[in-house]
């Protein structure tokens, strides 16, 4: 174990005079009188960041070269002027409600005035470098250059504009984590459309649970995908799908599968239906255009987990998401031109939309589909890294936890020369996870644990190129992100866990919801907790170095004896016992009147061979206590075969909770595996 006195890494003086961050700082330092010294302490830029968002988020736009409009270019019906000067807009901030949507009345507005388009800022590259790789768990491998991409993306919005899509309309995807995705996304976005995607594994409810309340009218979808060694056939419920969608006036075949019988099928038994390529062919001679479009305008709807009802719609404008990816890629993640980016993720959570945001810095982006640990091939993530020389490797809590179960040592089996650094989020990020990625995967790797969400398409805490990186510790708050931690009562806790909050806007807000035309489904998301701070519902601590641990979601916080307990905090002991796969950690509420109180109860799912026996339990909580409190301790431990997860892969502790108390889980289609729930329905009674 790592000694904590210590930072796990630290980077190099010279690199870190080399990164588009300190870049930035003497830049800015230069430009304006009010920033701070370009030597300054990180704290200090933070500060300036939050203190004056107006000039920041203006030198953000500079800095990062964003391609916006004239109102001349955009009014006349000119093809876009592409400009990064003061002149592309009238303010930065018009402080508004920052409790209302920005696009409602009295709502906060960021760079009214400007006029971009999203794909166009995306797709400014072009030449024969790589733009897109893609591979697959079969061992498959398709690459685009920009110039490639470009042209998919002409021909895609060509065929979409013929057919009337528009500012406005929506474009849904039903696609593994492919190019096709990409290429909708961005196609969409140039003419103005609102892109949204859900993943192939959600089933049929979950789907329309989603696109059912945004009324699209283009469906792209695949025929299917391989996951874990099976191939899985996606006709059958694009059918129940379309069949659903009375909006729907085109469905475009993705033959993903390779097979063209099952694509033909589809195609006939839709009449709404073609391919791909015949698609793509009634736009080969579209001219290039990107709609000029205001800042705000609809770029994405995404979904909240939806386990405790329907799925919240927020819909994220471009100009908010663009700018705050670009502001994450090339200050926190020191993304460069010609870097290749990876992350471990779906087309149903949103760590997709911030990767292929990523070609707007000019880098690659490496997408993967299948299973991050087949049976077949378990180090298979690390092969993709050293074979197309992945600089930044994105993952998930749970899969560095899964890989050290593994014994993984990619540092032993790997060239992975070209990696600088490894993101990680989904969940908080164990203590035992820092030391594994610095033994066995890369020592001297800089360890970006972040964390943010769907809620704002982006990150609250990120990592920082500059700065060390401590055990256990997110490295620092995000610019711009005016980022707290609140108790009960409202009031900043420091050495303590509280609320996370944010107490000022900023530019990736949802710029709505969905069907909510007087915000109040908006307030009652962020700001019915506290009066004029956004709630984020993550249990929190900043910690002494300037940096953040999260504790786990605060309402899945446990209780008992009126102590408040994350439920990492349990996670990072139980990870490291080598009898057990995962688990789930819950409070069940026990007792009457003066006598109610919670009792942690732990659900593991044990390693193959392993057996819950007395001698294990007594293990578990031994080591629980050991390395926590007695209050942590377990009163009840059980093993179950499976545990449920959301489909983006998250662990479901709230379905867990609601099911052992009894309580319906109002939709389960938004669980991977809702069948995992029955053995959980009456394990406690009595």
């Amino acid at each position: 174990m790592a000694d904590d006195r210590l930072p796990l890494w630290t980077p190099d003086p010279l690199q870190a005079a080399r990164t588009h961050l300190a870049r930035f700082q003497f830049t800015v330092a230069a430009l304006d009188e009010t920033a701070p010294g370009p030597t300054a302490p990180y704290a200090e830029w933070h500060a300036w960041s939050v203190r004056e968002p107006s000039r920041f988020w203006a030198q953000v736009w500079r800095q990062c070269g964003v391609l916006a409009s004239t109102s001349t270019a955009a009014d006349s019906g000119a093809g876009t002027t592409t400009i990064a000067t003061r002149a592309a807009w009238d303010a930065v901030l018009v402080d508004g409600d920052w409790m209302a949507p920005p696009t409602a009345t009295g709502g906060p507005r960021w760079f009214p005035g400007a006029r971009l388009n999203f794909a166009e800022n995306l797709l400014r590259r072009r030449d024969d470098r790589p733009a897109i790789i893609a591979r697959d768990e079969r061992g498959g491998r398709r690459e685009f250059s920009a110039v490639a991409l470009a042209d998919a993306v002409r021909r895609l919005a060509g065929a979409l504009r013929e057919e009337g899509v528009g500012p406005g309309d929506r474009v849904v995807g039903f696609l593994p984590n492919i190019p096709e995705a990409v290429i909708g996304a961005l196609a969409a976005s140039s003419l103005g459309a609102v892109w949204s995607s859900c993943s192939p594994d959600f089933g049929v409810g979950g789907v329309l649970d989603r696109f059912g309340q945004i009324a699209p009218k283009v469906l792209l979808a695949a025929d299917g995908y391989h996951y874990a060694g099976k191939r899985i056939d996606c006709v059958a419920r694009t059918a129940e799908i379309v069949a659903a969608l009375p909006s729907l006036e085109r469905l475009v075949v993705v033959p993903f599968l390779g097979d063209e019988t099952a694509a033909a099928d589809l195609a006939r038994a839709l009449p709404t239906a073609v391919r791909w390529d015949d698609y793509l062919a009634r736009g080969a001679d579209a001219p290039e255009r990107f709609a000029p479009l205001p800042f705000d305008h609809p770029l994405y709807i995404m979904y909240s987990s939806g386990t405790t009802g329907l799925p919240k719609c927020m819909v994220h404008g471009a100009g908010g998401t663009l700018l705050q990816h670009l502001k994450e890629h090339q200050l926190h993640v020191d993304l460069h031109p010609g870097d290749r980016l990876f992350y471990f993720t779906t087309c149903g959570w949103m760590m997709w939309n911030w990767l292929v945001t990523a070609l707007a810095s000019g880098a690659a982006i490496v997408l993967y589909d299948g299973a991050p640990l087949p049976d077949a091939r378990p180090g298979i993530l690390w092969d993709l890294a050293a074979e197309e020389q992945v600089a930044v490797f994105g993952t998930s809590a749970k899969y560095l936890a899964m890989a050290e179960k593994m014994r993984l040592a990619p540092a032993r089996t790997h060239d992975l020369s070209a990696l600088r650094a490894i993101c990680s989020t989904g969940s908080p990020l164990a203590e035992h996870s820092y030391d594994f990625v610095m033994r066995d995967v890369k020592p001297g790797v800089q360890l970006a644990s972040i964390s943010g969400g769907t809620d704002l398409i982006s990150c609250f805490a990120l990592g920082n190129p500059m700065i060390p990186v401590w055990r256990g510790e997110l490295q620092c708050l995000g610019l711009g992100m005016a980022v707290d931690v609140w108790d009960a009562e409202g009031r900043p806790v420091r050495g303590e866990a509280g609320e996370l909050v944010c107490t000022r806007p900023f530019p990736s807000m949802p710029v709505a919801f969905w069907n909510d035309p007087d915000g109040a489904k908006y307030r009652a998301a962020y700001f019915e907790h506290f009066d004029g701070a956004w709630r984020h519902g993550d249990w929190a601590e900043l910690t002494a170095h300037g940096g953040m641990i999260i504790h786990g979601r605060s309402d899945a916080t446990l209780n008992p004896g009126g102590v408040r307990i994350g439920t990492a905090e349990i996670y990072r002991v139980v990870d490291q016992l080598p009898e057990l796969l995962e688990s789930v950690v819950v409070g069940q509420e026990v007792g009457e009147g003066a006598d109610r109180d919670v009792r942690i109860v732990l659900f593991v799912r044990l390693q193959p061979g392993a057996t819950l026996d007395a001698a294990l339990e007594a293990k578990v909580r031994a080591a629980i206590r050991a390395a926590t409190s007695p209050h942590h301790v377990p009163k009840v431990i059980r093993a179950v075969r499976d545990i449920p997860r959301t489909i983006s892969g998250k662990i479901s502790e709230i379905a867990v909770r609601e099911t052992i108390h009894g309580r319906p889980v109002r939709n389960t289609d938004a669980l991977a595996n809702p069948g995992s729930l029955d053995e959980y329905r009456d394990i406690l009674a009595g």
